[in-house]
């Protein structure tokens, strides 16, 4: 079996292919979004952080 073969996948190569990349793509999109989402929530809490602490200093 030659590499151009294992690629075709006996002519189902272009499904397979695809199908795997799709994979891919869900998957690095569910680990990188509840990282982008934890990093902008953790920011907004931050911000609110700051602000009562600036609201009570000025009490």
């Amino acid at each position: 079996m030659t590499l151009n073969e294992f690629i075709a996948m006996g002519g189902y190569g272009l499904y397979v292919w695809s199908s795997y990349s799709i994979c891919v793509v869900v998957l690095l999109i569910n680990m990188i979004q509840p990282i982008m989402r934890e990093r902008k929530t953790i920011a907004e809490l931050k911000k609110r952080f700051q602000s009562q602490q600036d609201n009570s200093a000025g009490n």
